[in-house]
């Protein structure tokens, strides 16, 4: 039983149907893909899940274990640039293609930094080969697993947090910005991180950055094919509520539904957020002590503002995808993860998938979202009053700069906030990536993939080793597969099935 259809409980059905069991994957919501939902809105298509793939061959592993190719079922094409950076003062940086490229766009805003990129390209390489290639599989539910790797750990600085690595390297603060802002896209603050995440660098340097022809939605449709043809039961629009346990071992889950309908299994794996699963599916006398005090005192990830929009225009020199960046940096991230505040100014990551697929609008338009970093539920902020605030003012700030214009181009507009992913997807505080990946939040002391809890319950997702983000929910998954016994006396069988619907 896989409680969460997210990439996460997708690949952890797929891969434990591979071993040979029979798999039932429920979700609360009305398609698969977690987060990853499809909006429609008058002609405009809009992906509210993760929009940025990389690590490509860990979604092709799926396939390719129940005998089949992925590019059969969805098309991935690769990005350039893989990032716009706009600065707030009108400069920007191109970064993506070959090292040349990015040498290139380094030399035009600080030539001396030249030689620093090499080097902290040469650092994330060394970190990649440990903290990727060794350890993003392995499990880590035993403390002498992550002490086995405190030497290498040490030597690669892993106390260290991205914005100290990058800054000894770079020397321009537009560079430092651009080169540690990607904790911000597993949840995290470059200025508390640890330097371990400084791997994503080169994961993208390594395998590129693509986008899924059709969108994050093709993806998940492609994947809900698959697991269709290869027999794994999906049931949509349910929402479990309780795990049950005979004996120390699960033995199956509840559902929300008028007769309380209970579903057997000897395997529950939860792609639910650790938090929810450890204080609302589980009595507490069924959680070891770890995991109730992870659940209590862990720090969450901060929140989202997501707004999405149609123009009815093109804005053809905008990139595939745009960090905005705001006159603050640190600041903000203080003001957003410290001191829990909603701020005047901000900054954006802008995705405008028509710059490479048109079908996401209607023709001569142009469809969007703005994603905006902003403290979770624990800061106590109203929504319903400051979601129009936070509105207007980001578009006035995309008028005013890179969409000129927009204030009477929008068409369809709306928005999400950190109340909706409480609602929608059960994320304790409305955190947008579940817990922060700080040092003391890595490996053993994140939530374990083996659950703390009865025999027989398995994690996977944001909140798990190795973290957030689509290639380490993807990875949770072959670390569960270490775990997880292949099913006695049984091959996996590979079936047809109706496709459903959606």
């Amino acid at each position: 039983m896989v409680i969460g259809g997210g990439f996460g409980g997708i690949a952890a059905a797929l891969r434990a149907r591979a071993k040979g069991h029979e798999v039932t994957l429920v979700d609360r919501c009305p398609r698969l893909g977690g987060r990853a939902q499809v909006f429609e809105r008058d002609g405009y298509r809009h992906d509210a899940g993760p929009t940025v793939i990389t690590a490509p061959f860990l979604l092709e592993e799926l396939f390719a274990l129940h005998g089949r190719a992925m590019r059969d079922y969805v098309e991935l094409v690769p990005l350039a640039p893989w990032y716009r950076f706009h600065f707030p003062d009108g400069d920007h940086f191109d970064y993506g293609g070959s090292v040349e490229d990015t040498l290139g766009e380094i030399a035009r805003i600080h030539p001396p930094d030249v030689d620093g990129y090499r080097r902290l390209l040469a650092a994330s390489q060394a970190i990649y080969a440990v903290g990727f290639t060794q350890l993003a599989d392995v499990p880590f539910d035993r403390f002498g697993s992550m002490l086995r790797q405190v030497p290498d750990l040490l030597r690669l600085g892993a106390y260290r947090t991205v914005w100290e690595l990058v800054s000894t390297h770079l020397q321009s603060a537009k560079l430092r910005q651009a080169f540690s802002i990607q904790p911000l896209l597993v949840g995290g603050n470059p200025f508390d991180t640890t330097s371990i995440y400084a791997l994503i660098h080169f994961l993208e340097r390594a395998h590129g950055v693509h986008f899924a022809m059709g969108g994050t939605g093709a993806l998940v449709d492609a994947l809900g094919r698959l697991m269709a043809e290869v027999g794994i039961n999906v049931r949509l629009d349910t929402t479990v509520t309780g795990i049950d346990v005979a004996h120390g071992a699960v033995s199956g889950v509840v559902l929300d539904n008028p007769s309380r309908e209970r579903l057997a299994a000897d395997v529950v794996i939860s792609d639910a957020n650790p938090a929810y699963l450890y204080t609302r599916l589980l009595r507490a006398d069924d959680v070891r002590v770890s995991a109730r005090l992870k659940a209590r005192h862990h720090k969450r990830s901060m929140g989202l503002f997501v707004l999405f929009f149609g123009a009815a225009r093109r804005y053809d020199k905008v990139a595939h995808h745009t960090i905005w960046l705001g006159a603050r940096y640190r600041e903000l991230l203080d003001d957003i993860f410290h001191r829990q505040v909603l701020a005047e100014d901000f900054s954006i990551y802008l995705h405008r998938p028509t710059a490479t697929d048109a079908s996401f609008a209607p023709d001569g338009c142009d469809s969007f979202y703005a994603l905006v970093p902003v403290p979770n539920l624990d800061a106590g902020i109203d929504w319903e009053v400051e979601g129009p605030r936070l509105r207007d003012r980001v578009l006035a700030a995309l008028d005013a700069t890179i969409l000129p214009g927009i204030s009477d181009a929008i068409r369809a507009d709306f928005f999400m906030t950190p109340e909706d992913f409480r609602s929608r997807y059960l994320s304790p505080a409305g955190a947008g990536f579940s817990v922060q990946p700080t040092f003391a939040q890595s490996a053993w002391f994140r939530f374990h993939n083996r659950g703390e809890g009865p025999r027989g319950l398995y994690l996977v997702g944001a909140g798990t080793h190795p973290g957030a983000g689509l290639p380490g929910v993807l990875s949770s998954a072959k670390v569960l597969e270490r775990l997880l016994p292949a099913a006695p006396d049984v091959a996996p069988a590979i079936v047809p099935a109706v496709v459903m619907a959606g």
